[in-house]
């Protein structure tokens, strides 16, 4: 416990030091911490909320992949979201040395499912090509976005949920472009709190794009997206907690945003990885 808290004590203090604004600097405060066992997550949560059911927690890893879609060759699951019972789902082709297409999963209320099998542009890195998915307040558009360094996120119709997004099995085309106005790198988790913010945690291990590595990412776009092309301002708000009681390498997953409670996945060093830390946080 004293280790933790004296990593704590580091870390905010390196933080004042660099003159890095902190998540509670830029609005939010921190409320809650608990852990869930790395074998059903690690690799992204959301919150589903089912007709006549509370809301649940659902957690990725990539142990909940389905059998069959591992068959298929989709090895990777990432950073999910959810809206009005409709679960999406995120997948990385982890079986064919150059992949050329990515996959997203659709879930209804209902429980039946449906892939959208898309084929990877020329602006689409193959590698990571789906890291994680968000989909808009108002469940018009998916925005996703690929592991590295990237200047642009993907904006696609929502199955289902938009008039323009298709029904059937079938391609999920991307429809625009969210233009980011500083770089990018290793978004894996993301999730819209409002119709024209998303907050997004990175797995950059370095600080040449931001103050600081492991970054809490702020991106405000310049109007709600229609299905055009928009630009967007990307500010840093902080670090994601790094507190352990093992020393290495920290790895930032999944974000949701439900009902005001911001929650943000980091699974801690080995061998304190057999469970995922999950912070809360609240506007102040």
């Amino acid at each position: 416990m004293r280790a933790a808290s004296l990593l704590a004590l580091t870390t905010a203090t390196l933080l004042a030091a660099t003159g890095v604004a902190t998540a509670h600097e830029a609005g939010w405060r921190r409320t809650g911490h608990t852990t869930v066992e790395n074998r059903i997550s690690g690799e992204g949560l959301t919150t589903l909320r089912l007709p006549g059911h509370a809301p649940e927690l659902v957690y990725r890893n990539g142990a909940t992949i389905p059998q069959p879609l591992k068959d298929e060759g989709w090895g990777h699951v990432g950073d999910p979201d959810s809206l009005r019972g409709y679960l999406f789902d995120v997948y990385q082709d982890t079986r064919t040395p150059a992949p050329a297409t990515k996959m997203y999963l659709v879930t209804k209320p209902d429980g039946t499912a449906t892939e959208f099998v898309h084929p990877l542009q020329p602006d689409e890195p193959a590698v990571n090509a789906n890291a994680q998915v968000a989909v808009t307040p108002d469940g018009q558009w998916l925005v996703s976005g690929p592991l590295g360094e990237i200047d642009r996120l993907s904006v696609s119709p929502a199955p289902f949920l938009n008039p323009r997004g298709p029904k059937t099995a079938g391609d999920l085309p991307v429809a625009a472009r969210i233009h980011l106005d500083h770089h990018i790198r290793s978004a894996q988790g993301c999730d819209f709190v409002g119709l024209t913010r998303l907050i997004c945690a990175t797995s950059d291990p370095y600080n040449d794009l931001y103050p600081t590595n492991l970054q809490l990412l702020q991106i405000d776009l310049a109007r709600p997206l229609t299905g055009r092309d928009v630009t967007a301002k990307v500010r840093e708000i902080g670090q994601v907690p790094l507190v352990s009681t093992c020393t290495g390498t920290f790895t930032p997953e999944g974000v949701d945003y439900d009902a005001g409670v911001l929650r943000v996945e980091v699974v801690p060093p080995s061998p304190c990885n057999t469970v995922t830390d999950v912070y809360s946080f609240e506007r102040r």
